[in-house]
């Protein structure tokens, strides 16, 4: 038999446990959930906890959210980011961060927490995402042999080998060295290419006959003539006489051979009509 006593006791004890369990159920209430995008089917679930004030910020607010990011659909997520915006209660926005994920499996859930400095106090959040086009990455082209103009879709960015800056995307490299035939390479970053890079391309067959002589320079244009001692060589529209003894090697480009100087076929005179 329970006495009045006891059923005093008994209700105090369910107050107390209530009184306990609401600051607590408070706590792990998140201030927003985010599944993205918000149209079709989700790809990633976000939740934000409540703002934490950080002190000392002086005119501006700093704020820390627990955050919790799931990976819902079947794929790994290699590499993406989002924008966060913060806004006060008349919807003004006054902050904003950066979240980053990388190589997040199927089904798993990444938990960090999120600072943000605001000008004003926070009351609610948004995302978006940052697309593949704000993505750049660098890398090194070169070319064989170096020393080819390179141009990035069709503006010119200095000589091989040369450190470049790309957006995500599709885009054409061309290469252009005097004496080469000029080539192009189709170049596409992807949001999981990373920096670090190279590119390496080997120019097509010479355009021009090529002349190595001993000091290490190199003659490009048209061979006319090779006798014992001189060679003969037009380059850039002049003929050089170059001393037999001053080259190391003569690369010849393949040409067709003139066509012979034939007159054209005429007709026989028609026999008068008799």
């Amino acid at each position: 038999m329970i006495t009045p006593q006891g059923c005093k006791r008994i209700l105090r004890c369910i107050v107390l446990s209530l009184l306990l369990a609401v600051p607590a159920l408070a706590k792990d209430t998140p201030l927003v959930v985010i599944d993205w995008p918000d149209g079709g089917t989700p790809q990633v679930r976000f939740t934000f906890g409540k703002f934490k004030p950080l002190p000392g910020m002086s005119n501006l607010h700093g704020y820390v959210m627990d955050t919790t990011a799931e990976n819902l659909s079947p794929r790994r997520i290699a590499s993406t980011r989002f924008k966060v915006y913060l806004f006060d209660k008349s919807k003004a926005r006054i902050g904003e961060d950066v979240i980053a994920l990388s190589n997040v499996g199927p089904g798993e859930t990444v938990k960090f927490e999120t600072t943000v400095v605001t000008s004003g106090n926070p009351v609610s959040v948004s995302l978006q995402e940052i697309p593949d086009s704000a993505k750049t990455v660098s890398m090194t082209v070169n070319s064989t042999p170096q020393g080819a103009l390179l141009k990035v879709d069709g503006v010119e960015a200095g000589t091989t080998p040369r450190m470049i800056t790309v957006g995500a995307g599709k885009h054409m490299l061309t290469f252009i060295k005097e004496g080469f035939a000029a080539g192009n390479f189709p170049l596409e970053i992807s949001r999981d290419d990373v920096s670090g890079g190279t590119v390496s391309f080997e120019l097509g067959a010479s355009a021009m006959d090529s002349i190595e002589l001993r000091d290490g320079s190199v003659l490009n244009g048209d061979l006319v003539s090779i006798s014992g001692m001189d060679v003969e060589i037009r380059v850039g529209g002049g003929i050089q006489h170059i001393d037999r003894n001053k080259i190391k090697r003569v690369m010849l480009v393949e040409r067709q051979a003139p066509a012979p100087d034939v007159p054209p076929a005429v007709a026989p005179p028609q026999a008068p009509n008799q």
